[in-house]
């Protein structure tokens, strides 16, 4: 029997358990399911063994026909819905991960989504809205291992008309030269196979550390909001926004702020109204560390 036709007998499915959420997983790529399980471990369970309520059904393809012998490629579907060219059968679980950002962007109605990511320290939660190539998953990677909770690295689910921020703890996505820093910082952590090639470069996710995994049930508060950019041989400049400008800015990020129409926006009003908004420019990440400590959480434990 030929490997093509082995790997399609071999097709099976896993539900990933991400509170606050259950995804039933099918693939017949077997790099896709060793890949979940390195990075997500004891979170995902046999497909056929799962009784409990699952949120979404995905699915990793190959191509079909003949193309699957001559350019064997990876097609994302949730739900019957292809939102993705296909890639590369090599970018298989990265697409993966894209894809499941995809689907609750898309479809979450029960909090309002930014596209952000989340960190906490003591229960108080720092939100990192920041567009490609500021250095946030980069600062999201140092923070989670030097302290602070990881509760997500792409999307903050916030509770409408609350500051109360739910945790979606899944890995962090590192992308060319930070892949080789971050594991020369964190030498025993844990990460995916490496995605080449990819629109983003090199495309490698790190697993969330042991704690942050332990504490997925546990909402925080949010109690900061900071725009970060890294800019080398800058000394962490930081600048707070007024009230609107943390707003529109808040606004632009969010995925689903127009479909919870009035609620959409009073919980964006909420978030910028009560929640300093910060701009800032770093180059040293203990200093900026240092700034969200003593400036943020610090001042919020004070009040």
């Amino acid at each position: 029997m030929n490997l093509k036709r082995r790997e399609w007998l071999l097709r099976r499915s896993v539900v990933l358990e991400c509170s606050p959420f259950a995804f039933k997983v099918e693939s017949c790529f077997p790099e896709v399911f060793s890949n979940l399980e390195t990075i997500y471990g004891n979170r995902i369970v046999d497909g056929d063994e799962y009784d409990g309520f699952i949120d979404y059904f995905v699915s990793i393809k190959d191509s079909g026909g003949l193309r699957r012998f001559l350019k064997d490629q990876a097609r994302f579907t949730c739900d019957s819905l292809e939102p993705f060219k296909p890639l590369n059968r090599s970018q298989s679980y990265a697409l993966l991960e894209w894809g499941l950002n995809w689907v609750i962007a898309a479809h979450e109605v029960s909090h309002l989504v930014i596209h952000s990511a989340v960190l906490a320290k003591n229960g108080k939660a720092v939100l990192f809205p920041a567009p490609p190539g500021s250095g946030k998953s980069t600062l999201t990677a140092y923070l989670s291992r030097n302290g602070w909770r990881l509760l997500s690295d792409e999307m903050a689910l916030i509770t409408p008309l609350s500051l109360e921020v739910s945790p979606f703890v899944r890995p962090i996505c590192l992308k060319n030269d930070s892949i080789d820093l971050v594991k020369t910082w964190f030498p025993d952590a844990i990460f995916s196979s490496v995605a080449t090639d990819t629109h983003k470069g090199d495309v490698v996710h790190m697993a969330p550390d042991k704690a942050s995994v332990d504490g997925q049930n546990e909402c925080a508060e949010i109690v900061g909001v900071v725009f970060p950019k890294f800019s080398k041989g800058t000394f962490c400049d930081v600048f707070e926004m007024d009230k609107s400008t943390a707003y529109t800015a808040l606004a632009e990020n969010a995925f689903n702020f127009s479909v919870l129409q009035d609620r959409g926006i009073q919980s964006v009003i909420n978030v910028a109204e009560k929640v300093p908004a910060f701009e800032v420019k770093y180059d040293n990440l203990a200093e900026l560390n240092n700034f969200l400590l003593e400036d943020i959480v610090g001042q919020s434990i004070a009040k």
